[in-house]
């Protein structure tokens, strides 16, 4: 009686791949939409309508920027926020809930499909609209057609990130669910999002400098409010892929925290200091915080889910800030982020080392070191460099005359490149050590409440010294229970005897196991897994006396994860990693691109600007 009262049927969500059903509306909408699409942009080219025209002139007189800069600008704004909204929402859903019952009937869903459809849309109005004259970094599609660098930019990551959801689900067919953020096409639709932040600050740039070239320069408080929200989001896209460490799930080695606040915060705050003057940093900053701030809210109380928790980054804009008083940024920007990047490698690491204790979920203990403290300096350096040459290439040739541009040392950009390969891929190389434990439950079976206090022995009993986490953790029971993520920190009682400092729930749909990260190792103990016929995987009852041995963590938390041999692995991984060279050598050379135009008003790099009488007044309305 008791274990069948432990007992749960087990989740009916399909662990291969969404409904066919939902499959045949998604691709009947989208089949629709590209081809209207496609119709609306081929009678703009040919002259056949003016209502977009119409459309993009409103945005230019309320901007000052070019319609094909400010129109595809507003677009992409709301979608990113759309998207991000949805994408940390659906990542809380699976936490709480697990997989879902089909493609469309995660309301989050909805919110990440929109919102990557509006990223591409945007990217396409700013091709499709382009202009009629060269702005110096365009690329020249006709006679009469010369596309903003920063408009194919933005297409590419749109169209990337919103390929990802087609190919999740081809992925989810072949292999099984992937349930981790880090899932190749995962990466794939977030890293396209993220990075689409960069490509609509580029088609900003190219807006301005289009913009004053024309006779009709953007006011300059309005402009550089404008860049401080696009230094923002840049942020708030270079922290996206933290989110497993965010809300407290991380399925990979604890070294990657670290490393991945001190890049994000090293290219997206180095550029923002560069390209928006004093102020810049925290200025992005405090649009980062407000925004995830908000987020955190949404998610968390009001829609009842998992809380999303976030790095802080303030001592981080500080260090640059009082490093660019000492370092001129427009003149000097390379020699700005080699001593932010030292700066960010140690106080700012510091700092968010002692943020960690106050708000993550998984503190950074002293175990994490020295290799914590190793990967994150690496980490700052990389990042503020790499942020150096973003902001050099995003910032006005000059202002009384243009500076000869720093140049960059022969081989460092190979060894850039090189540092942060081997920072990001060293650590996914996990081992698992021969342990075992010997679990009791209390209650037994967890009756009559269905939780339990669990207390291990482990064998040996110094198994789980020096550890960065050793904890049970219970998720995936919002159908059942209150709440749909336990974390419970082990204690140690007597030598190799553990206690949770509190209870977890054995019952239902909940999965509950034990997590040991030790080193390069991350491990797993199954403590009560539900019944689950769409893997097909057995329960896992929760016995009241039982000893069972660590396996790897990714065996346990990736169980959907089954099928497919390693020959058709391979090449899958090998197209999804053609895709990431595609749009991040794309931004790279649109980047160069941008950097090197000379708009048709202004000199060569070196050239003295000569002093020019005032120009005669024109009538109102004229143009250049």
């Amino acid at each position: 009686m008791l274990l069948l009262a432990a007992q749960s049927p087990g989740t009916s969500a399909p662990a291969r791949g969404a409904p066919l059903s939902d499959l045949v509306t998604l691709t009947a909408v989208f089949a629709v939409a590209g081809l209207v699409l496609l119709a609306v942009s081929v009678a703009h080219r040919r002259g056949r309508i003016g209502w977009l025209q119409r459309l993009a002139d409103f945005a230019e007189e309320t901007s000052g920027l070019p319609g094909w800069a400010a129109m595809p600008q507003a677009v992409g704004a709301v979608s990113l926020i759309v998207a991000a909204f949805g994408f940390y929402w659906d990542v809380s859903w699976h936490i709480d809930r697990g997989r879902d019952p089909g493609a469309l009937a995660n309301p989050a869903h909805w919110f990440i499909i929109i919102g990557l459809a509006g990223v591409a849309l945007a990217g396409i109005l700013s091709v499709v609209l382009g202009q009629d004259r060269t702005t110096g970094s365009s690329i020249r599609f006709g006679r009469d057609w010369n596309v903003p660098v920063g408009g194919l930019l933005l297409s590419i990551c749109g169209l990337i990130a919103l390929a990802g959801f087609p190919l999740d689900d081809i992925w989810h067919r072949l292999f099984g669910q992937d349930v981790t953020l880090w899932g190749p096409t995962h990466i794939q639709m977030v890293g396209g999002a993220s990075l689409a932040t960069l490509a609509m600050w580029v088609l900003a740039v190219e807006g301005e400098r289009a913009a004053k070239a024309a006779g009709r320069p953007v006011d300059p408080k309005a402009m550089w409010r404008f860049h401080l929200s696009l230094a923002g989001a840049f942020l708030i896209g270079m922290s996206t892929l933290q989110a497993e460490f965010d809300f407290g799930v991380p399925q990979f080695n604890q070294l990657f925290q670290p490393a991945m606040i001190m890049l994000a915060a090293g290219i997206a705050l180095v550029a923002a200091r560069i390209r928006l003057g004093k102020g810049g940093a925290l200025g992005a900053v405090g649009f980062f915080l407000l925004f995830r701030g908000v987020l955190s809210l949404l998610i968390g109380p009001v829609l009842g889910r998992t809380l999303l928790h976030f790095p802080l980054y303030v001592v981080e804009a500080a260090v640059i800030e009082i490093v660019a008083l000492r370092v001129p940024a427009r003149a000097k920007p390379l020699t700005l982020g080699l001593w932010s990047g030292i700066g960010l490698g140690t106080i700012g690491l510091a700092a968010e080392w002692g943020w960690s204790h106050i708000f993550m979920p998984l503190p950074w203990h002293a175990t994490l070191l020295p290799l914590g403290a190793v990967w994150g300096f690496v980490s700052a350096v990389c990042g503020a460099l790499i942020g150096a040459l973003i902001g050099r290439a995003i910032s006005p040739p000059a202002d009384d005359f243009l500076v000869v541009r720093q140049r960059l040392p022969r081989g460092v950009g190979v060894a850039l490149a090189a540092a942060v390969i081997a920072v990001l891929a060293l650590p996914l190389t996990s081992t698992v050590h021969p342990y075992r434990a010997d679990v009791t439950m209390d209650p037994p079976l967890g009756i009559p409440g269905g939780r339990v206090h669990v207390t291990l022995h482990m064998h040996p009993a110094n198994a789980a010294h020096g550890a960065q986490w050793f904890n049970v953790t219970a998720w995936q029971g919002a159908r059942t229970g209150n709440g749909g993520l336990v974390v419970k920190d082990l204690r140690e009682t007597s030598p190799g005897v553990y206690q949770t400092d509190g209870t977890v729930p054995v019952f239902g749909e909940w999965k509950a196991l034990v997590r040991l990260h030790k080193g390069r190792s991350l491990m797993a103990l199954p403590i009560y897994l539900p019944a689950d016929p769409a893997i097909p995987a057995a329960q896992v009852p929760p016995w009241p006396n039982v000893t069972r041995n660590f396996q790897r963590e990714k065996q346990v938390l990736q169980r959907e994860s089954v099928g497919g041999s390693q020959w058709l692995q391979r090449p899958a991984y090998a197209l999804l990693g053609a895709l990431a060279l595609v749009w991040v050598g794309s931004l790279g050379w649109g980047l160069r691109r941008l950097e090197g135009a000379v708009p048709p008003d202004e000199p060569r790099r070196g050239e003295r600007i000569a002093p020019t009488p005032e120009p005669e007044r024109q009538p109102v309305g004229a143009r250049s």
